[in-house]
């Protein structure tokens, strides 16, 4: 009897045991799927941001590319999932829309500055960058030295922008203080406008104006309106951080595995401090004398799978596109090829068709000539080196890299050691000796700057085209800001 109603007991309890375990099983499985959840399942991340050249772009070859791009396709890489943008022209509208649900936007990414206005809006990742707030003017005006010398005149900023609520606080301190939000505009829109006078000034942000300078020559950097401000991903407040909590990791670790410090070389390593003696020249150069010589170098560049843009720029470094260019060292033409390499190409250097074709075929050949191993764009940086340094050069630069422990297949790398050819410890123990190897890395570092202005300015100019001949807003938008899905990593 009494084994009877332990029995009996026993069975209860397991029995009530089985029925809690039936409810929780019932719990979880009625629990709704989190934010991460959900991109996993529907293959998709959704993010707002800009296109532009700090953000995202379409280069040359039609593939999606730039800085933030970089990013945000590595972490949908992680996540597993397509990368989705969808462009957005005014910045208040992304923060409304990224706060609102019906939207299925899951995130923002567009060279965001956190402010202590925005925090109490959304949520943002730990910073991957770092800005100044910087005031510019037009060259030829008086220049201000201070925000007491801005009072009575205009200041463009972007509607919405973070330059909008540096203006409004500094207003309580200088009444007299007078901006104008511009609603539908980027950072290379307000900077023109100020290079043609429409304002006297505008506030951009520090990165942003370093990649446009080349293009706008009569403006210039007046002083920074702020010390450097943090740059970071946001993400809408709620109670599901799934995915909030997913980037946050991500971004913890891109800062320490060399992505966010591989992507700033790759898409601003290349920014040259051009002076406004040498803008304006490069501008009125791209107006005077790169048309007599754009159609050639479109098709020879073609013919030798090279971007037109960056044989113009290589062009423009080596002779500033003067066909009767000569140095002292007795290079001359359009790409500036010593007698022996011309005579080997069997061209004519003072042709400038024959220049242009004959400098094209050598810098193919050099970039052949590198090992297969090494990926692009370093393969490209490290053949124009060559071009200008020489081959051999190069190559004991790389041995010299992978003595001291960096990597020889990485242009970086190599850069940084380039310059050591100089010196007596480093340049006796290589195979070809003595080199001013500081020149190259400037010389790399200025044709890639002239190559994005030269790009860019091509992208205005088919902007102006399409827009003079009436082409519908909506084909247009399509061609210049489309939404980008699925592309490969620029990585």
């Amino acid at each position: 009897m009494i084994m009877k109603r332990r029995m009996l007991r026993y069975s209860f309890r397991l029995a009530k045991g089985l029925a809690l375990a039936c409810c929780a099983s019932l719990i979880v499985a009625s629990k709704a799927p989190d934010t991460l959840e959900r991109i996993k399942t529907s293959g998709q991340l959704v993010v707002l941001s800009q296109n532009g050249p700090t953000t995202h772009y379409e280069d040359a070859s039609g593939t999606q590319t730039g800085f933030e791009y970089g990013m945000l396709q590595s972490f949908a890489d992680e996540l597993g999932v397509k990368l989705v943008i969808r462009d957005v022209h005014d910045l208040n509208d992304m923060f409304t829309r990224l706060q609102n649900p019906q939207d299925n936007a899951q995130m923002a990414a567009a060279g965001l500055t956190v402010t202590p206005e925005r925090r109490e809006e959304v949520r943002f990742t730990p910073s991957y960058f770092e800005i100044r707030q910087q005031l510019i003017y037009r060259l030829g005006e008086d220049r201000p030295s201070s925000v007491a010398d801005l009072v009575g005149k205009t200041v463009a900023v972007m509607a919405g922008s973070a330059h909008a609520e540096e203006m409004r606080k500094l207003a309580q301190r200088y009444p007299g203080l007078q901006w104008k939000e511009v609603s539908d505009v980027d950072t290379m829109e307000l900077v023109e406008m100020v290079n043609e006078g429409k304002y006297h000034y505008a506030v951009v942000d520090s990165n942003a104006y370093s990649v446009h300078r080349g293009l706008y020559p009569n403006t210039y950097v007046a002083f920074n309106l702020t010390q450097f401000q943090p740059v970071a991903w946001a993400f809408p407040k709620s109670d599901d951080d799934s995915l909030y909590r997913a980037a946050r990791r991500f971004m913890l670790r891109a800062n320490t595995n060399g992505l966010v410090a591989e992507l700033r070389e790759e898409f601003f390593g290349h920014v040259s401090k051009l002076n406004a003696g040498g803008a304006q020249a490069f501008a009125k150069s791209t107006r005077e004398r790169l048309p007599k010589w754009r159609e050639t170098m479109e098709k020879v560049a073609t013919e030798y799978d090279l971007d037109w843009h960056l044989l113009a720029a290589l062009s423009y470094q080596e002779s500033h596109w003067n066909p009767r260019a000569k140095s002292r060292t007795g290079v001359r033409g359009l790409m500036m090829l010593t007698r022996g390499t011309a005579r080997e190409l069997g061209v004519n250097r003072l042709d400038p068709k024959e220049s242009i074709e004959g400098g094209a075929r050598y810098i193919s050949q050099i970039r052949d000539k590198i090992p297969e191993r090494i990926r692009e764009p370093d393969r490209t940086w490290m053949a124009l080196a060559a071009y200008n340094v020489g081959f051999g050069h190069l190559e004991d630069a790389r041995v010299l890299t992978e003595k001291m422990g960096g990597n020889p297949d990485r242009w970086t790398d190599v850069r940084d050691h380039l310059p050591l050819l100089a010196k007596r410890q480093y340049y006796k123990g290589t195979k070809h000796g003595y080199a001013r190897g500081w020149e190259p890395v400037t010389y790399v570092q200025n044709i890639r700057h002239y190559q994005t202005l030269l790009a860019w300015s091509s992208r205005i100019e088919e902007q102006r085209i399409a827009t003079a001949n009436n082409e519908p807003a909506e084909a247009l938008a399509e061609n210049l800001q489309s939404e980008t899905a699925g592309a490969a990593s620029a990585l």
